[in-house]
């Protein structure tokens, strides 16, 4: 069978820098094709260039669609084989569906554009493709604006649009890695009926190699803009002959954890934790009241020392209200103590809590100042929790927190005087987990810790956070809906939905022998 579209030595270059070096791949009428790849490995950018998308690059090569070179054709003629020949779909929907244009009106003028449909035929279609895709009530989700839905239905809207002109070949770029666990499987089962239903080609842009396994009949694996390994699923990830690809088929979280003192103090015991928010009551009575939204209802947790306990769920369920109020920075009702404490509100009588209960943050970029060296950063903490330091006694126990972390002078010369943007995600994060370890803590919130990383760099941050709770005797209270960093990391598991705790045990109990229909999806999803 002829390639549907072959790419021959495609080279993309930035100024000086060369991204992507000589890649060649080809794609089968109705194959479902993944590019597998860590951030930067030069996936992405490949299939902008082929779209003429990739701004300010200079691309070389050939890109055989159809008889033309897809690299050579004048603007017009690209803007043609856009969206009616290869659509794609992007990473994230919030930022790639116009928040002025209710979702109605952009698929619309997909059709009005290219199809040539009057706009009340082209309106009709439109609830009919969000219909195709699986949204309940097309025709009041045609009117929505993009915030006023969640992110599944966001993707769905997205690939709506993708499909409007039927086209031959879809590029997906990272499609489901925004989304939870569950909406992942539904948006990955949806793709897939769709391209059967279709018989498109899919071209899946991922670092997910559980996506791969589920999804797609070859895999091409790139490294810093090389294709170093190519194949059919099932042979490549089982019997991976690149050096690069071993590493991402071994970057599967691996469980450590060490067992429980039976007489370990309880550090966290929460009874009836209750968490409210005001909300905006419709006509005339809102001007006199709030309504009450309840995002957290009446949990219950115990949490030891040494012990991670993992608050497992989706968006909205809660888990993260649940961190905020154990933090004390969210008033809640039912009785909460940490170290046999209540947090009281005010800054000075909590303050030894303070130190003693630190986070960290699912994005390092945003939770480390760009304005701050790395010596400010890690030592921040020190100066309100430690003030009886000197300078150097300071500056001994930055360097001795940043080394714990894997963070050395040797390895970064000027490690002190350095700022986050010269930092990788993965080194970020150790940025960020020294902060919270300088001071001491003795339980730490770990909030989405590894999801902003690549599989590779998540296992090795999974792997120090593992490494400290031995050494130092940590508890973490680990907020994620990931299954695999549960089953890698926690002692116990706490499974919510809509604020309330359905589930809890041991890790074994709850994800091998979980009792909700929930737990059940949420791990079948994980694969």
């Amino acid at each position: 069978m002829s390639a549907l579209l072959s790419l021959r030595d495609l080279r993309v270059s930035f100024g000086a820098r060369e991204v992507v070096h000589g890649l060649s791949l080809d794609i089968a009428p109705g194959e479902k094709l993944a590019l597998v790849g860590e951030s930067g490995s030069g996936k992405t950018v490949s299939a902008l260039a082929l779209l003429g998308l990739a701004r300010g690059a200079r691309v070389s090569g050939q890109a055989f669609w159809g008889g033309r070179d897809l690299l050579t054709l004048s603007q017009p003629h690209m803007e043609a084989v856009r969206g009616s020949e290869i659509a794609m779909i992007f990473q994230e929907p919030m930022t790639a569906l116009n928040p002025l244009f209710t979702l109605g009106e952009q698929i619309a003028e997909v059709l009005q554009w290219k199809s040539g449909l009057s706009r009340s035929a082209a309106w009709a279609r439109a609830v009919e493709l969000l219909a195709d895709t699986g949204i309940t009530e097309p025709a009041r989700r045609a009117a929505a604006y993009p915030h006023q839905i969640s992110g599944g239905q966001r993707q769905r809207a997205m690939i709506a649009m993708a499909l409007a002109c039927a086209p031959k070949l879809l590029l997906a770029d990272e499609p489901t890695t925004a989304l939870d666990v569950a909406l992942r499987g539904q948006i990955l089962d949806l793709l897939d009926s769709l391209q059967a239903r279709h018989g498109m080609a899919v071209l899946l842009i991922t670092h997910d190699l559980n996506i791969v396994r589920r999804f797609a009949d070859r895999v091409a694996v790139m490294e810093e803009g090389h294709l170093v390994e190519q194949g059919a699923v099932a042979e490549v990830l089982a019997n991976p002959q690149h050096s690069y690809t071993r590493r991402l088929v071994g970057s599967i979280p691996v469980r450590k954890v060490s067992a429980l003192q039976p007489d370990a103090p309880v550090l966290v015991k929460a009874q009836e934790l209750r968490v409210t928010y005001p909300t905006p009551l419709p006509g005339w009575r809102g001007w006199w009241r709030k309504g009450t939204f309840v995002a957290v209802k009446g949990a219950d947790l115990l949490l030891r020392q040494g012990e991670t306990l993992a608050v497992m769920g989706e968006s909205g369920s809660g888990k993260s209200t649940l961190a905020l109020a154990a933090l004390g920075l969210l008033p809640h009702g039912g009785t909460l103590r940490v170290m046999g404490q209540a947090w009281t509100g005010s800054p000075a009588a909590d303050l030894p809590l303070r130190r003693a209960v630190q986070v960290v943050f699912q994005d390092p970029f945003s939770s480390l100042s760009p304005r701050m060296s790395v010596g400010e950063i890690v030592g921040e903490g020190l100066r309100l929790h430690a003030p009886e330091l000197s300078p150097a006694q300071r500056s001994a126990r930055v360097a001795q927190a940043l080394q714990e972390v894997g963070l050395r002078e040797a390895e970064f010369p000027g490690l002190l005087a350095r700022y986050p943007h010269e930092f990788s995600g993965g080194q970020r994060q150790r940025l960020a987990i020294a902060r919270a370890l300088v001071i001491e803590p003795r339980l730490l919130v770990l909030d989405e810790p590894t999801s902003a990383l690549d599989v590779s760099i998540q296992k090795q941050v999974l792997d120090l956070l593992q490494d400290l709770q031995v050494r130092r005797g940590l508890s973490y209270l680990l907020i994620t809906h990931d299954v695999a960093v549960v089953r890698a990391m926690a002692h116990t598991v706490l499974v919510m939905k809509d604020g309330a705790v359905i589930e809890a045990g041991s890790v074994e109990e709850v994800l091998t022998r979980p009792r909700e229909a929930y737990t059940r999806e949420l791990v079948d999803a994980a694969g």
